[in-house]
């Protein structure tokens, strides 16, 4: 397993001694995903925290005609889960795709409880995580409810300059609560494909 990427950004937040280290690699697992698999599907339990050290995955809520209705995209260096399901251990909601073939890393409930007793700064570092979570996941719902399409859509390209490359024009139209016809108008009407 590949610890390089997750002990970089854990090392933003906290330090490890060696020690530590061998310890908090030891609670993790690795997982596999071809594109198109599932790492979490509707009415499923959330049983792991899942660090993406390579690859890319979508989040979406499936409407009662099975249309996705996308809420986040998942790269590299990013977590993928449902909290709610993972904390309260009950069915999820949400439904987490590969886009990409993706290489994660994986901790469960019960090691991530050993983590915070055992070497409590880890407290610390996902206290970070799931508040700079909390914090994105509140700016997406303010920009649907605040601003144009083409405001979103600007927004979008500015802050994930890699979407268009990554991302299908029907993905990022639903992440936007547009429909790809419309994207493309839009597209067209800013003049370029890509947006810098």
């Amino acid at each position: 397993m590949n610890f390089d990427l997750i002990l970089s950004s854990i090392s933003r937040h906290v330090s490890l001694t060696p020690e530590e280290t061998t310890f908090f690699t030891s609670l993790w697992q690795s997982k596999t995903l071809k594109a198109g698999e599932f790492l979490l599907r509707e009415g499923d339990v959330c049983r792991y925290e899942s660090f993406i050290v390579k690859g890319c995955l979508k989040t979406y809520y499936q409407g009662v005609d099975l249309s996705e209705h996308i809420i986040d995209f998942c790269i590299e260096e990013w977590w993928a889960d449902d909290l709610h399901s993972f904390f309260t251990q009950t069915p999820s909601r949400l439904t987490i795709k590969a886009i990409e073939d993706t290489e994660l890393l994986q901790i469960s409930k019960s090691n991530l409880e050993i983590l915070y007793r055992s070497i409590t700064k880890f407290e610390r570092f996902f206290r970070i995580v799931f508040q700079n979570a909390y914090i994105a996941q509140r700016e997406q719902i303010n920009q649907a409810l605040s601003t144009s399409a083409e405001e979103r859509y600007l927004s979008f390209v500015k802050k994930k300059p890699y979407a268009e490359k990554r991302f299908s024009q029907k993905d990022i139209a639903s992440y936007l609560g547009i429909t790809p016809q419309f994207l493309s108008t839009l597209k067209k009407k800013l003049g370029k494909v890509n947006v810098d």
